[in-house]
């Protein structure tokens, strides 16, 4: 994994601006279940060259395909995995599970963040065994995306795949006896993708909003205490021998409390998480810190003993509304951030992503999408300068 040698590098967290060709083709094949395979393909090859090109000259370093072939950053695997697929039971449990404890205690603002929180598709359901029965998008992902790469040549690549941990949230289970054997089995087919992205010569990116997220809306009924006993112990055990064998330093996990504007006056706070994330056998961990309800955990890191070893990504670009970052107040982030790593143990991300789910309308748009990015990049230039004066 690239490390900030002699500057500060820029990464984000994943999803991207799509072209509105290719959302009105992966809406229709969501909802109409086919799409024309050609078209899907050629407007997707054109979109990550699109996508890799604009991040280079954004100014950012370590790049992605912003998941251009993917619905959301979860349910795409519907499409990989067999032993999934839409059922009316799943979607009823699944915006049940979606509305978290914040929404519930401010519900004139509820109705509003429940309706913008949810995806344009329903949730699908584990009606059957998982296995991985067709990795022939996953290659052409990677495909496209070395593709593209090889053009713009970027500092580094990474793609992403979720944690087995934060599917039981998306896709719901309706066949395995118990959610411990659930999540058992989506490590098993997860295997796949994380073998091959690694192989493939990217960084794995593992988006686990499980340890943060979940808590405030899937397990709201738990203390915080059995959160972290029974289901963040659970989960990173199950992440873990999912990514058995393969290098930590080829690998990256993403933590966040919901991609949303909202109250997230429930959310956990980070050092109640951050020893189990820990435990994850990776070596970079992407955290919010941009976020109003998270800026001030940067005094909090201060308090523990990181790991020698580890990288630290917080996010110093909001990725929920439609403020443009004074690169300034981005380095001032920065700066705040290598007063708890060394520099060369820093990079400056994003919180999250700018198209988690696809949707006809954007949180953010688009232009300012790169606007952001653009002032990520700007701000990491003047607080290299700090750093490296």
């Amino acid at each position: 994994m690239k490390i900030s040698t002699d500057r500060i590098l820029t990464t984000h967290t994943g999803s991207l601006p799509r072209p509105k060709p290719l959302i009105d083709i992966i809406l229709g094949r969501e909802k109409q279940g086919s799409v024309d395979a050609a078209a899907f393909e050629a407007a997707t090859a054109q979109a990550v060259d699109a996508v890799v090109a604009q991040q280079v000259a954004a100014g950012i370093d370590l790049v992605n395909d912003g998941e251009m072939s993917k619905p959301s950053y979860t349910t795409y695997i519907r499409h990989r995995v067999g032993g999934i697929a839409p059922d009316p039971r799943a979607a009823e449990k699944g915006r049940d599970i979606m509305v978290g404890r914040d929404l519930l205690a401010f519900p004139d603002f509820g109705v509003r963040g429940q309706r913008s929180n949810f995806a344009a598709t329903p949730f699908p359901g584990c009606v059957g065994e998982l296995v991985y029965k067709d990795r022939s998008a996953l290659d052409r992902d990677i495909a496209h995306l070395k593709t593209a790469a090889a053009k713009s040549k970027p500092a580094d690549v990474f793609m992403t795949a979720p944690s087995p941990g934060i599917l039981t949230r998306f896709i719901i289970n309706l066949h395995y006896p118990t959610e411990e054997a659930y999540v058992a089995a989506l490590a098993e087919v997860m295997k796949v993708e994380y073998r091959a992205i690694v192989e493939a010569g990217f960084i794995l990116q593992i988006d686990a909003p499980d340890l943060g997220s979940a808590r405030n809306n899937q397990y709201r009924h738990l203390t915080d205490d059995e959160f972290r006993g029974r289901i963040a112990e659970r989960n990173i055990a199950a992440l873990n021998a999912a990514i058995a064998g393969l290098p930590a330093d080829r690998m990256r996990l993403h933590i966040c409390w919901g991609n949303y504007e909202g109250p997230h006056t429930h959310d956990l706070p980070l050092l109640k998480i951050i020893d189990i994330a820990f435990k994850a056998r990776v070596q970079a961990f992407s955290i919010e810190a941009a976020n109003p309800r998270h800026d001030h955990e940067w005094e909090d890191l201060k308090t523990i003993k990181i790991p020698d070893d580890r990288i630290l990504i917080p996010g110093v670009i909001d990725s929920t509304t439609n403020f443009v970052e004074h690169p300034r107040l981005v380095a001032q982030r920065i700066l705040r951030y290598a007063g708890v790593v060394n520099r060369e143990r820093l990079i400056a991300g994003v919180d999250c992503g700018f198209g988690t789910a696809v949707r006809a309308e954007p949180t953010v748009a688009d232009s300012i999408v790169w606007a952001k990015l653009a002032a990520l990049s700007e701000g990491a230039a003047i607080a290299s300068k700090t750093l490296w004066s």
